[in-house]
């Protein structure tokens, strides 16, 4: 017998009532056999007679998975009847084809990755999985090929498809195993003929079964023949009127009608389930155990009115025979639009917070968009609502799964300090009383790896810690003996780096996670998926063969990717967050369907690389459209709730986005019959716009901080003078605070850096004293050489600037010497005391001497030069500051003491190594009449006592950005320039 439940009842719970209320006695159920798509199909009809029993004892039917092949159920149903091995495990299959397609993709194209061979591989082992299911030998693929009209390179693909076809038997036969649907088709054909041979005296039901591949069919069809056989399907149109024959009509499924341009229709697969099992719509029975609503019932029209193909007449077309009814049928359908995702998922959660004020309702969340399941349920936790993803999490987003891809980084990138400090500081490393000690260290760790990337390997690390060590000054030593036992434990990671394979880098990662993190990581479900991904790589791993360490973490994660960790029990038995496979066959009061976008629900077809649409035609196979029919069942289904809110996001972080077809086709037909189309819920909308609106954070006024005179600094470098003077916060924040900026990690050598280098190679040369341009030279090579070891994009792109700047300064310098300058001290170093009683130090790059004593000043920079009207302005005061210094005589290069003398020249030499290798310009300017230096010198000195005394003596406020144009940015996050930069005038601090 055939029947129905409708999309208003729910399927399980229906399913477990009718099966109660046929098995008077216990012993009953028991002797029942339940045949259900997949195991999560069991899993919630399990808990649809946990509802039904309410809490009493009951003996479940026996409930057995078709589908899932990874799954024995089947196998042990079929037993003893089976002359099959059993099936090969999918990551051996992938693995070998993988293997197979890298072998040809290496004789062809040496430059692909082995990445790419896995991918290929499993999209070759979803073609023979497609073939399998429909009964079509691999070997027809030649003849689809040769005789369509298709491109060149299809002909070049069929040499990958040979790899189905000739390759991949001979290793299946090696290694003992079978394909899972020839396995699963000799399965059904073995329980079919036990079954015609001696048939049960038992119920035998199948539910929820809609797919029309020929092996399930059959399965069905037997059912149909046993004495007390029945068939449950979900949700079919059952509507007698004219418009629906027109509508049932119209959905063609058979092979060469068309097939493509109605296999997205929610009712395809359904049609073609009945076409092979010889049966008709009106065969169809009203499961007897289902009340449904009449209201429901009507939905459920309009809905597959709306869906109805294009060419089905009045079928698509026709008026609601009743559309006050029609409208009181979709009031309790409403559609939520946010302005983002993130609005989205808060409206969602408050939805499902109000719908467990009402005691005993219950709520669901459907939706493919995991990111956005994600987010919703962050935002229930802050009301202590735990919700658990019924389609669970991807191990690569576990903790466990995480710290197993954070080792496989560590180790390709030779241990880089973004990806070592990633590991280091996971989560399970060093749990339980080690772990403050250790984050200690590896905090200690994280400020020694600050700036330029050490060499790399872990011997790098520690020779950086010396290096850390000694420049810093910090002479503690434990630091380096720390890591020294952490190299230790991480040397079997470095051991696989060059070349490594799938196994003995699983058997590496088993032995270093041990060490690392214990027994944490293999605990929960997710250290046992991870232990068991492991375990089947290390065992299996090997046949992929070698590839490059560098290809580890995308391999790896690609590895993790199929594997999806589910909780266990103990969310919050009211609501559900599901993925549109876990709520074909649940239903709930409230059903959420979320993300109702283009390209995510539904999302568009996967590309298929080997079959291609016109090769499908041919070989009778399913279009790739199917997969979007699939979409529209499931929204389908769903719509049957008594209430249904159905949400999207206008947009995105990459735009706006496009409403989905099937809530656009739903909305216009609603709208036929109702103003408007369907209701909105803009409360929840606004709602979640307020929620944290008391919260939002409010513009601070710009800070002034006054701390006392006795506790400010009195003494400093002429190069803080500038910075007290353009932006004073920023002064006390690095002298007062003592905050400085943290380089970052794993850095190229930034501006600073270059402009280093170019200082010691210029202040060597010089102190050598011998000025020949042949040794500036061979030490510019030397900088470089050292500089730019593990940095080859740095050496060829600045390399030829660094050689034409120093060569300048080289020929300028000379050129200097020969007009009577002669160089006086490079890199040296002074301080004065003003009159005010603060010191003031500072180091010159270069200073000159003529024959008649007077000086000058040279300041280099391999960046932008300061402005003349700054320096003219008293806002640049560098180098006026040091020639003051250098008139009281207060210079020494090392521990030579430099002669007085009055500064005549000051000069900034540009050292940019482009076009222009090189300018010496007067910091004063050469037109306008500059003042005289010795003048301006003597001005700026008066000038910044007296500022210095206001700002450093007195309660004067140390005011943030005084002159914007001149300050750097490393405190404006201290001072939140963006909180107050645009506030009215008048509260801003003067």
């Amino acid at each position: 017998m055939l029947f129905t439940i409708p999309n208003s009842i729910g399927f399980v719970d229906a399913l477990a009532a009718g099966l109660l209320a046929r098995s008077p006695q216990p012993q009953d159920l028991a002797r029942t056999l339940v045949l259900l798509p997949n195991r999560r199909a069991v899993r919630a009809l399990t808990e649809a007679f946990v509802r039904a029993c309410a809490g009493g004892g009951l003996l479940l039917p026996r409930m057995v998975p078709v589908g899932d092949l990874a799954e024995d159920d089947f196998d042990r149903l079929a037993a003893g009847d089976l002359a099959l091995p059993p099936a090969v495990s999918s990551l051996t299959r992938s693995l070998e084809l993988g293997r197979l397609v890298r072998q040809r993709l290496a004789s062809a194209e040496p430059a692909r990755s082995a990445v790419e061979g896995l991918r290929l591989g499993n999209a070759l082992a979803d073609a023979l999985d497609t073939l399998l299911a429909e009964e079509v030998p691999p070997e027809r693929l030649r003849d689809a090929v040769a005789d369509a009209d298709m491109a060149h390179h299809w002909q070049e693909t069929l040499a990958f498809l040979e790899l189905i076809i000739t390759a991949w038997p001979p290793e299946r036969d090696r290694l003992g195993g079978s394909d899972g649907g020839t396995r699963l088709t000799a399965a059904i054909q073995a329980l079919t003929s036990r079954w015609q041979a001696a048939p049960p005296q038992t119920p035998v039901i199948a539910a929820g079964i809609t797919s029309p591949s020929p092996a399930l069919v059959r399965l069905l069809a037997a059912v149909l023949t046993l004495p007390h056989g029945q068939i449950v399907l979900p949700g079919l149109d059952l509507a007698t009127d004219e418009p629906g024959l027109a509508r049932w009509d119209a959905i063609l499924a058979e092979p060469g009608e068309g097939l493509t341009e109605t296999e997205s229709h929610p009712h395809h697969a359904l049609k073609r389930l009945l076409g092979g099992l010889n049966r008709r719509r009106e065969d169809l029975m009203l499961w007897p155990h289902a009340a449904p609503d009449p209201l429901l019932i009507r939905r459920d029209a309009e809905v597959a009115a709306a869906f109805a193909p294009a060419d089905a007449g009045e079928g698509w077309s026709a008026p609601p025979p009743d559309p006050e009814v029609a409208r009181a049928a979709f009031a309790n359908v409403r559609v939520l639009e946010a302005d983002t995702p993130a609005e989205e998922a808060q409206a969602l959660a408050l939805a499902l917070r109000e719908a467990l004020q009402t005691p005993g309702r219950t709520a669901a969340l459907v939706t493919p968009d995991r990111a956005l399941a994600r987010r919703v349920a962050a935002h229930c936790r802050r009301w202590g609502i735990a919700v658990d993803d019924s389609a669970g999490q991807p191990l690569a987003r576990t903790p466990p799964g995480s710290l197993a891809l954070a080792m496989v980084a560590a180790m390709a990138e030779h241990f880089a300090p973004v990806a070592l400090l990633a590991l280091l500081k996971h989560p399970l490393v060093k749990r339980g009383e080690a772990r403050l000690p250790w984050l200690a260290r590896v905090r200690q760790l994280d400020l020694a790896l600050r700036g330029v990337r050490p060499a790399p390997g872990l011997d790098g690390i520690a020779a950086h810690i010396d290096h850390w060590q000694r420049e810093t000054g910090n002479a503690d030593p434990t630091l380096a003996d720390w890591w020294a036992e952490v190299a230790v434990l991480l040397t079997p990671l470095e051991a696989e780096a060059g070349t490594t394979d799938l196994a003995r880098l699983a058997i590496t990662l088993q032995q270093v996670i041990a060490t690392l993190a214990e027994d944490a990581a293999w605990a929960g479900p997710d250290g046992r998926a991870l232990a068991a991904r492991l375990e089947a790589l290390g065992l299996e791993g090997a046949v992929f063969g070698p590839f490059a360490s560098d290809e580890a973490p995308a391999l790896m994660a690609a590895l993790f990717a199929d594997i999806a960790v589910r909780p266990a029990w103990g969310g919050h038995p009211r609501v559900h967050l599901l993925g549109p496979l876990e709520a074909q066959l649940m239903r709930a009061d409230l059903m959420i369907l979320a993300g109702l976008n283009e390209g995510v629900w539904p999302a568009p077809p996967s590309p298929d690389p080997w079959l291609a649409p016109a090769i499908r035609a041919r070989l009778g196979l399913p279009g790739q459209a199917r997969a979007i029919g699939t979409s529209a069942s499931d929204f389908v289904r769903a719509l049957g709730a008594p209430e249904v809110l159905i949400s999207r996001a206008r947009r995105d972080a990459a735009g706006p986005m496009l409403r989905s077809r099937v809530l656009a086709r739903l909305d216009a037909h609603v709208a036929r019959f109702s103003e408007g189309g369907l209701a909105r819920a803009d409360r929840l909308v606004r709602l979640a716009r307020h929620l944290d609106a008391e919260a939002q954070p409010r513009a601070a006024p710009r800070p002034a901080p006054v701390p006392p005179p006795d506790l400010r600094p009195r003494s400093l470098s002429v190069t803080e003078v500038d910075t007290l003077i353009a932006d004073p916060f920023a002064f006390y924040a690095a002298r007062m605070l003592k905050l400085k900026p943290l380089d970052p990690l794993d850095a190229d050598p930034g501006a600073a850096d270059r402009g280093k280098h170019l200082h010691t190679v210029l202040e060597d040369w010089i102190r050598g004293g011998s000025l020949d341009p042949d040794v500036l030279a061979t030490s510019t090579e030397a900088m470089l050489l050292s500089a730019c070891g593990g940095f080859p994009l740095l050496a060829a792109l600045w390399g030829p600037r660094a050689r034409r700047a120093l060569a300048w300064a080289g020929e300028t310098l000379l050129a200097r010497v020969a007009a009577g300058w002669q160089p006086l001290a490079a890199e040296a170093d002074g301080e004065i005391m003003l009159t005010n009683g603060i010191r003031l130090k500072g180091r010159a790059d270069r200073i000159d001497r003529n024959g008649e004593g007077a000086l000058a000043l040279i300041d280099y920079k391999s960046g932008r030069l300061p402005a003349i009207r700054h320096v003219r302005e008293g806002l640049s005061n560098q180098l006026p500051l040091l020639a003051a210094i250098a008139a009281e005589g207060a210079f020494q290069e090392r521990s030579r003491r430099l002669p007085a003398g009055t500064a005549e020249m000051l000069e900034y030499w540009k050292l940019s190594g482009g076009e222009k290798p090189g300018e010496a310009r007067p910091a004063l300017g050469k037109n306008n009449s500059p003042p005289p230096v010795p003048a301006h010198v003597e001005d700026t000195r008066a000038i910044v006592t007296g500022i210095l005394g206001r700002l450093l003596m007195t309660p004067a406020p140390f005011t943030a950005q005084l002159y914007p144009a001149l300050c750097w940015p490393d405190y404006d996050h201290l001072a939140r320039v963006h909180e107050w930069q645009n506030l009215p005038a008048e509260t801003r601090a003067p």
